[in-house]
């Protein structure tokens, strides 16, 4: 089964004789447990397909089927609703919230998905442990190292059980070591069935997914099936 099956996307910006595409014909798709590297340098167009990718934008033209839903006509609240269910996002700045505890940032999108106090509390707390952050639930971020609050930023993707972990370079404000951590742990996640695809200008990082697509000027230039054989993790 496809998670994302994205046919003959455009995005224009402007109007007229100052438009502008960012994309051009991309079609891709991406079955359910692969983990997928799209990478391409700066202005190629990869921030904008991960952002209609993760619902954060819509496309000018094309479709865009997630799981099983059809997401071109879904109004905003709907598509709010399909984002929160299917997609659990980690980011280079991690984004918690500094007031709140570890256990606090991961229950927030198990708020949004309406579980109660004792429910969302329970299952944020098991992510955690999960993610070997057991003893630090509930520090707050300023707290953590930047390791761990990448491990919290993961968790908290993963807490409402998510069809895809979009994750936008998520080692890149990480040191080497750190960082190397994180994408192991990131394939460990994959092992363990969660369907990824990752965002980054690194080939080192990118090497160690299944899949890597590359995109340059909007349009998708390679898309290739790396070695299956088991290799030590490349360090950025």
């Amino acid at each position: 089964m496809n998670i994302i099956e994205l046919t003959d996307i455009y995005k224009t910006y402007g109007r007229g004789a100052e438009e502008i595409q960012i994309l051009k014909s991309v079609s891709m798709s991406v079955a359910e447990g692969d983990f997928v590297a799209i990478v391409g340098p700066s202005g190629s167009g990869k921030s904008t397909l991960m952002n209609t990718i993760g619902l954060l934008d819509t496309p000018t033209s094309g479709t865009y089927t997630l799981d099983g839903v059809a997401t071109e006509k879904l109004n905003d609240s709907q598509m709010a609703s399909v984002r929160n269910k299917k997609i659990g996002f980690i980011f280079q700045q991690f984004n918690l919230l500094s007031r709140l505890t570890a256990l606090e940032n991961v229950e927030l999108p198990l708020i949004y998905a309406g579980l109660g106090k004792s429910e969302r509390r329970e299952q944020a707390k098991r992510m955690l442990v999960s993610l070997g952050m057991g003893p630090r639930i509930d520090h707050k971020p300023s707290q953590l190292s930047g390791g761990q609050q990448q491990r919290v930023a993961i968790a908290r993707a993963l807490a409402g059980s998510p069809s895809l972990l979009l994750a936008d370079e998520p080692t890149g404000a990480l040191d080497s070591r750190t960082g190397t951590e994180v994408l192991e742990l990131m394939i460990h996640l994959n092992e363990q069935g969660n369907t990824i695809v990752l965002i980054t200008h690194d080939l080192h990082i990118a090497d160690n997914a299944k899949r890597v697509v590359s995109i340059r000027d909007g349009e998708i230039v390679d898309d290739k099936r790396n070695s299956p054989l088991v290799k030590e993790v490349q360090r950025a």
